[in-house]
């Protein structure tokens, strides 16, 4: 099983993250923050990586160090997991209906961390949660997954849908990006030999 700890901590979060790549979907996510739980919980189910967070953060400031800190939490967690990538499709994309909302997002895991983050989102908050955040946190999250992921909002309007496509399709993208080509399982898919 292709699984990982992360244990986080610092000045304005405490983190304790737990992945299974090879799960069925299943999460317990305790942020501070019910937006985020609900987008990470959606994660978990759509990419269907089992995914515990628990999380105590500077809150009462706002949710920004939590938002980014887990996010960091989460690519280390993914990194760990894939150790050598052996076998791992690689590319995947997900064009996703959110209601009014359409998302697309495609990923390359390639070792190199680029987010290209094509969005805007009409509210600046959903709830008390600042919808800015949702760059921030795919941001963390490729630096420290060693991914390029795009993501391009192709039309949409309610800010709650858009970022809840976001994190769907992200999840399903990933989920084909790291499953395992059976006829290739023991082969870098690289000309690299490396990943």
């Amino acid at each position: 099983m292709r699984n990982a700890e992360i244990s986080r901590k610092t000045a304005e979060t405490a983190i304790l993250l737990s992945l299974n790549l090879d799960g069925k979907g299943n999460s317990e996510i305790n942020s501070g923050c019910g937006f985020l739980d609900h987008m990470l919980t959606l994660f978990s189910k759509h990419s269907k990586f089992d995914l515990n967070i628990n999380c105590k953060g500077d809150t009462y400031v706002d949710y920004h160090h939590t938002t980014e800190d887990i996010a960091i939490a989460l690519g280390k967690a993914f990194k760990s997991a894939l150790a050598d990538k052996k076998g791992i499709e690689r590319y995947a994309d997900t064009c996703l209906p959110m209601d009014e909302c359409l998302i697309l997002s495609a990923a390359d895991i390639s070792g190199r961390g680029v987010l290209r983050y094509s969005v805007n989102i009409p509210a600046q908050k959903v709830g008390d949660f600042d919808t800015e955040l949702c760059e921030e946190f795919w941001q963390g999250f490729v630096r420290e997954a060693g991914i390029a992921l795009h993501i391009r909002l192709l039309d949409g309007t309610n800010s709650h849908h858009i970022i809840e496509g976001i994190f769907k399709s992200v999840a399903r993208t990933l989920r084909k990006a790291v499953s395992i080509d059976s006829k290739f399982c023991d082969e870098i898919p690289s000309t690299k030999g490396v990943l």
